[in-house]
């Protein structure tokens, strides 16, 4: 199907599905309460695979008030596989793709969007199962139509963006203490960032005597060098693709990235970053820097230094030194960090799935847009009400002490059921008190809330026909390795970036992009 045939059938489709949205909306109360006739149907057994936090674990099926909802509301029995996120998911999820025992339904860590899958054929097409008279919670709350119709691929629907929080975290932390302490100010330029660098290694910023203390550090994974160094944004890029004069700026593989390399080099060379960043696995870089190891690092969630979260970076480095203080922070002025918050990790069905056991995708998406709605939103992140919070109109106010015997000492169980939302109470106009939350805790949303952004691309960038991006991105991540550590330098980049725009074929895959935007309206 092309693309002009894939628009009139999309809009054809759009119109009815609106219609019958709203004739299932009349009379309805909202698509919260269990589905008609879900009790009806015969139970299925279900497999989903999702990602979780690395401590994260689900309790005994008695203390797992979610698992239990869910399968008395759609009479089903559910098997959850959860893992870290990371290359072990994927492995995990090819293996059983590979041997065609494929989880009834995987939320897809890829890094790609699941873009690869669908060329490939695994995936099955979802427009029959995935429309607004199907989900009306996910489409009201979560996902509009123009972004669900940009994010499909090859005209067809393939996939289905989980839904995404608009606001962004992604931003350095520093240790503030260790400033004082060595009488410097917050740095608001890379050089005086770099001179931070220099005083948090060399002298002395946690007073014990020993040289034993670092500047930056990451996780690299023992694959390229990640792309939260602050050397990307003193060459002018911005995580991690825009646009700029009518045309796509990739941050990774962009000319500029020689300069980026020359300056990682340089700092490495230093001696100022922590010696373990490649080999760092996430979390292993946050643990370092909690154990006093390292003073700048970037966080990307909301409560990622609160006071009022025990996981977060601030609450582990305090319970070993009980003056740190973790902030955030940009040594870039009004330079935007990242764009606007794009769809990703679609949630993804394969074709054998969709083919030969309609009704589990039919259960499966049932029970998404419940979690879509508000009373599943509640339930996977706040807990039951009256016993895990109150509420009064639209105000929750969070009982912690049962939230903390029932949930986050049995597991912290909720950070994996809450793998389709994330936590944006304000969606459903919800105002959540967390009474430990503190005003350090209210000061850093604000400071993180005031760093600018650029606009979100607009569309889903799909690679040509044929073309590999997981090749693409990996000789990508190995060339720039190769310039860290064996040239030293990013005076090899302009030949390196060549072999990537030829061999690997990037020049094709850029114009494809290039294509995509222009189509989409966004460039003249």
């Amino acid at each position: 199907m092309n693309k002009k045939e894939g628009s009139t059938k999309w809009k054809a489709f759009t119109a009815l599905t609106i219609a019958a949205a709203v004739l299932s909306a009349c009379g309805s109360d909202g698509g919260t309460s269990k589905p008609t006739n879900a009790r009806q149907n015969e139970k299925l057994d279900l497999r989903i695979m999702v990602e979780a936090p690395a401590n994260a674990q689900l309790p005994a099926d008695k203390d797992d008030f979610v698992k239990k909802t869910i399968e008395e509301k759609f009479n089903v029995k559910l098997d959850v596989e959860y893992m870290q996120a990371g290359q072990d998911y994927v492995n995990k999820l090819n293996a059983q793709l590979a041997a065609q025992q494929p989880p009834d339904m995987w939320r897809d860590l890829n890094g790609d969007g699941g873009q690869k899958y669908a060329l490939d054929g695994v995936l099955g097409e979802i427009g029959d199962f995935i429309n607004p008279s199907k989900m009306p919670n996910y489409f009201k709350h979560w996902v509009d139509e123009v972004t669900f119709q940009r994010y499909q691929i090859l005209g067809k629907v393939m996939r289905t963006p989980a839904p995404y929080s608009k606001e962004l975290y992604r931003v350095w932390y520093i240790r503030k203490d260790w400033l004082d302490k060595l009488n410097l100010a917050m740095p608001r330029t890379y050089d005086e960032y770099l001179n931070v660098l220099r005083a948090f290694t060399f002298n002395d910023p946690d007073g014990n005597g020993k040289k034993d203390t670092y500047g930056f550090t990451t996780a690299a994974g023992g694959d390229g060098i990640g792309l939260e160094w602050p050397e990307y944004w003193k060459a002018g890029l911005v995580f991690a693709t825009s646009l700029q004069n009518g045309k796509i700026l990739d941050m990774q593989t962009d000319p500029s990235v020689e300069q980026v390399l020359n300056d990682i080099a340089k700092v490495i060379s230093e001696g100022v970053v922590d010696p373990e960043w490649f080999l760092n696995k996430s979390p292993q870089h946050i643990d370092r820097a909690a154990q006093g190891k390292a003073g700048v690092i970037m966080g990307t969630t909301k409560d990622f230094a609160y006071d009022s979260n025990p996981q977060s970076i601030q609450s582990k480095t305090k319970a070993l030194f009980p003056n740190a203080n973790w902030v955030p922070f940009t040594p870039f002025g009004n330079q935007p960090i990242a764009t606007g918050v794009a769809p990703g990790s679609p949630i993804l069905f394969h074709q054998n799935i969709v083919k030969k056991s309609p009704e589990k995708v039919t259960r499966i998406v049932e029970i998404l847009d419940w979690l879509a709605s508000e009373e599943g939103f509640l339930l996977t992140h706040y807990g039951v009400e009256n016993e895990h919070y109150t509420r009064n109109g639209k105000t929750i106010t969070l009982n912690l002490d049962a939230f903390k015997k029932d949930i986050t000492d049995k597991g912290d169980f909720l950070t994996i059921w809450d793998f389709f939302t994330p936590p944006t109470p304000s969606v459903f106009g919800l105002n959540v008190i967390n009474t430990n939350e503190t005003a350090r805790d209210r000061e850093i949303a604000k400071t993180v809330a005031n760093i600018p952004s650029a606009p979100y691309l607009g569309t889903s960038l799909i690679p040509p026909s044929g073309f590999d991006l997981g090749t693409f991105r990996k000789r990508q991540r190995e060339l720039q390795a190769k310039a860290i550590f064996d040239d030293k330098s990013g005076k090899k980049w302009p030949e390196y970036r060549e072999e990537l725009m030829t061999k690997y074929n990037g020049n094709a895959l850029f114009e494809a992009y290039n294509a995509q935007v222009k189509a989409a309206g966004l460039t003249k």
